[in-house]
């Protein structure tokens, strides 16, 4: 995804300190990239989806038939519901290290609060919630910024937005036509 202030205005924390709810702030070099509060919203976003189609449960087994990009034309089925679960978990265990995603499986997965989290993992308040909000920035990134497919905006994930753009690798090839032969039958009597 490409981060620009239109983009990024919507996703903000209207309090945040850090951008004052524009969903941008300066780093070095005088650029500009998005606040964390984005990220934090990017990854809250794809959890509560998540999360509903886990509610959701056996109800899950749709299937859609989606057209795919190319010459043929060709059509595939698929279980979207499915794979974006799969996706958020295979995406998650291999961004977060082993302790943050103890955490991650603890709070987020099983839905443990704050207080049995503090007391499984050992740790106090103030770390844990400082290492919840680590991890909802670092994966709502991976989550909005994942090549090719990302998960977030969810809109383009399940296939609402359908791109008009011509595929670059797809030339058009004027038909010639073809010389027909005129062939004459004899006729049977």
């Amino acid at each position: 995804m490409q981060w620009s202030r239109s983009n990024s205005i919507g996703l903000a924390k209207a309090s945040c300190t850090h951008c004052q709810g524009l969903g941008m702030r300066l780093v070095h070099n005088g650029k500009e990239a998005p606040c964390d509060c984005v990220f934090r919203t990017v990854f809250r976003t794809c959890f509560n989806r998540f999360r509903q189609f886990v509610a959701e449960g056996a109800h899950t087994g749709t299937v859609s038939l989606e057209s795919c990009r190319g010459r043929d034309g060709r059509r595939t089925y698929s279980r979207k519901r499915e794979e974006y679960l799969a996706d958020f978990c295979l995406v998650s265990d291999r961004v977060l290290d082993d302790y943050d995603h103890r955490i991650f499986r603890f709070h987020f997965l099983l839905g443990a609060d704050w207080r049995l989290c503090c007391r499984q993992l050992k740790m106090d308040r103030g770390d844990f919630f400082h290492a919840v909000y680590l991890i909802e920035q670092r994966l709502g990134r991976v989550f909005a910024e994942l090549q090719p497919y990302p998960l977030f905006p969810l809109s383009e994930y399940f296939g609402g937005i359908i791109r008009k753009e011509p595929d670059s690798s797809l030339v058009a090839v004027p038909l010639q036509p073809r010389s027909v032969e005129r062939v004459e039958l004899p006729l049977s009597a």
